[in-house]
């Protein structure tokens, strides 16, 4: 990856990246004494939450966070340099970044249609994860079906917001301060009678926040009540009756427009650690890597990969990306169902120890592959699930005519 790019940087964005690579090479966090989780949606403890927030803020005061923010904001005050940030984050191996909502869904949906005073409040804090953030868009009865959302809000005499409801699947709630809500404050239109809100949780009068505990036996989910909770209106994004198109800016991000949250994961590594995995799982005949089967069903990942890294370059190029966000809305269902499938054949590859789980030391990789398989399937259903996706692809880019 890293030759590649640097082959096609500017002189700005070449020195960007060697500073980058120096403060990753010179700055990296030794391993905590704890298991760190595979990413933001299965933080369970205290101690690896702070950890992980510190490593944001260390991120953030080295300048690979926010880059291409506002300087009145926070941010760098740079254009285009995010991207290169993240690169470097990713072919490092470095830890992700904790504030995943909060960077990819609340920074940019603020930025967008948020209030000067909004931006300078919000936005800094976020960057740094001052404040970490969740989303508050899923409850039981409106999973896909967001514009079904049933939790109330309205008007008190004092001029503030009064919310009730019940919010459902929301990563890092446990540990969040702030919620990107979406709430009902007309019943005469389904989508114009949403309004979204910035709406504070942790120790918040009536909030209640329960950790979910997923088959992994991880939290990273949660639930959160809603009993009179009270929201100030000048916590109100964008007007009243908007939240519906407020949301869809959220959510374009939340597929895959954003480059912000680096680190962890990535196709690249993904792709790596299969070759390895089956370099050193002995079979009665030899090491798997030996297994034709097996040869092919790894390069078709790899191919597949490298078809996404092109796909990605893409959404960079508008004559290549027409009509726009077409690549980027694709990116969401096309990386998810590629993690799945690499996950499992992670565990194909691994054979009857792929399943020893993360308590026994025999397990190849410290279980990363079961672990990774069941995570997968929050992936795929975060955002809308793969069915949601390819209707929207089908109905908004390729102009198919709505499902019924």
């Amino acid at each position: 990856m890293s030759q590649a790019h640097v082959d096609t940087d500017t002189e700005e964005q070449a020195e960007f990246r060697a500073r980058c690579r120096e403060f990753l090479r010179t700055g990296m966090p030794e391993a905590p004494s704890f298991r760190l989780p595979q990413s933001a949606l299965e933080v369970k403890t205290e101690a690896q939450c702070r950890w992980l927030q510190d490593w944001q803020r260390r991120c953030y005061d080295a300048g690979l966070v926010g880059c291409d923010y506002p300087s009145a904001y926070g941010g760098g005050g740079k254009k285009g340099m995010q991207r290169i940030a993240t690169q470097e984050l990713t072919r490092a191996g470095a830890p992700f970044l904790l504030n995943l909502i909060g960077l990819s869904m609340a920074a940019p949906t603020i930025l967008h249609h948020g209030t000067e005073a909004q931006k300078v409040r919000f936005l800094p804090g976020i960057l740094r994860a001052d404040e970490l953030w969740c989303q508050g868009f899923s409850e039981p009865g409106a999973g896909s079906d967001l514009a079904n959302a049933q939790t109330t809000a309205r008007l008190g005499d004092d001029g503030q917001w009064v919310v009730d409801g019940h919010k459902v699947w929301t990563t890092l709630g446990n540990f969040a301060q702030w919620m990107i809500l979406l709430a009902r404050t007309g019943v005469d239109d389904k989508y114009r009678g949403l309004t979204y809100f910035l709406c504070p949780i942790e120790g918040h009068p009536g909030v209640t926040v329960r950790p979910l505990v997923k088959m992994t036996g991880e939290l990273g989910f949660n639930e959160v009540l809603f009993d009179g909770a009270r929201v100030a209106d000048d916590l109100r994004l964008d007007a009243v009756g908007a939240g519906w198109q407020v949301a869809m800016t959220t959510l374009l991000h939340e597929r895959g427009a954003a480059e912000s949250a680096g680190g962890g994961w990535s196709i690249g590594n993904q792709v790596e650690r299969l070759v390895a995995l089956a370099k050193r799982t002995l079979r009665d005949d030899g090491p798997a890597s030996e297994d034709g089967a097996l040869r092919d069903a790894i390069a078709a990942q790899a191919i597949d990969a490298e078809a996404i890294r092109q796909s990605l370059r893409r959404t960079r190029a508008p004559l290549l990306d027409d009509p726009p966000m077409r690549v980027a809305l694709s990116m969401k269902v096309m990386v998810s169902e590629w993690a799945q499938k690499t996950a499992h054949l992670g565990v194909e590859i691994a054979g009857p120890a792929g399943q020893l789980y993360v308590a026994d030391e025999r397990a190849p990789d410290e279980a990363y592959w079961p672990l990774a398989y069941m995570n997968s399937y929050g992936t795929t259903i975060a955002a809308g699930t793969s069915e949601i996706q390819r209707n929207i692809l089908g109905e908004r880019v390729l102009g198919l005519p709505k499902s019924k």
